[in-house]
């Protein structure tokens, strides 16, 4: 036993906790009915555009995988990818500690199909990379596009700063790309050398990235009332800034997280509207493909147990 095995529970607890009490004072005068009134006032089309929105993040998700298999030089069969992505991700958003929980379904999944630990880690480390930079390619595009979405967290961050913020996180990101098109030399760190994805896989990531997280942060803006409604940059700048925090903060499902930022964020709101709009998107996001990859996993670990014990008979 080790204190690193409690340490991100514990911290995942206490977040949890801290963050229920600040959203308690925040939405002590809420009442379920009045929740329940915004769910039932969301108009069909849009929870269809709900829909679209998180089959939408979910391929973008898949997409993830093939980039890492991509740039390791493997080739996986598409459907395999997709379900392993789905499944992967399905169990980590709402379990927490992605790295940990995600890696154990790749490392099933993946080492069926003949891959190393040491592939599967880096298409684990790759996949991460992709999702930080989409979250941070889009978080500049946010920054430069509406500065003013700091003020909504509170005072003196001037909107100047707010936009060199976006531009130097652009310019970062710019770099990137060069240097992948310039084809650099790979970066040695101890025994470990990081070489520059192809031009290919790089144009990849700032694709999938970016859309896998409007397709989530749409789940949330359809589901919203026009009224008091900032628009989606801004709902995507929260959103950013929510699913974030809620990552970091290793709350499983980034429970009491994603919901205090969010009340914060849209203060023009009526916080039932938000509410309930969050409810939709763990529903569609979270609940519902965590229900389908349960079953996913069940089938597989049954599939692999009856090719083993054939294996064993013959």
């Amino acid at each position: 036993m080790t204190l690193n095995k409690y340490i991100w529970p514990v911290i995942g607890a206490a977040t949890i906790a801290v963050c229920a009490w600040l959203l308690y004072k925040e939405l002590r005068g809420l009442s379920l009915d009045d929740v329940w009134d915004s769910l039932t006032a969301i108009a069909p089309q849009h929870w269809v555009l709900a829909g679209l929105s998180t089959l939408v993040a979910y391929a973008a998700l898949a997409g993830y995988d093939r980039i890492a298999l991509m740039h390791i030089g493997r080739s996986i069969d598409l459907w395999f990818i997709t379900v392993t992505s789905f499944t992967t991700y399905a169990l980590s958003h709402n379990v927490g500690a992605s790295v940990i929980s995600g890696g154990v379904v790749r490392y099933r999944a993946y080492s069926s199909r003949g891959l190393s630990g040491r592939e599967i880690g880096a298409l684990i480390a790759i996949c991460s990379f992709t999702f930080v930079l989409g979250t941070l390619l889009l978080a500049g595009l946010v920054l430069v596009l509406k500065p003013h979405i700091t003020e909504r967290f509170g005072e003196g961050f001037p909107l100047d700063v707010s936009s060199a913020t976006g531009y130097t996180i652009l310019a970062l990101i710019a770099l990137y790309v060069a240097a992948s098109f310039l084809r650099l030399r790979p970066i040695t760190i101890g025994s470990t050398q990081l070489t520059y994805p192809t031009p290919r896989v790089v144009l990849s990531q700032l694709v999938i990235g970016p859309l896998e997280l409007i397709g989530a942060a749409g789940i949330i803006y359809f589901a919203l009332p026009e009224a008091g409604n900032p628009g989606f940059i801004v709902v995507l700048g929260i959103f950013l800034a929510s699913f974030s925090a809620a990552l970091i903060s290793h709350a499983p499902g980034g429970l009491g997280v994603l919901e205090l930022v969010f009340v914060m964020g849209l203060p023009d709101m009526d916080q039932a509207d938000v509410i309930a709009a969050l409810l939709v998107f763990r529903l569609f996001y979270l609940l519902i493909p965590f229900a389908i990859a349960l079953g996913v996993i069940f089938v597989f670990e049954r599939t692999q147990f009856r090719a083993n014990q054939a294996s064993e008979g013959s």
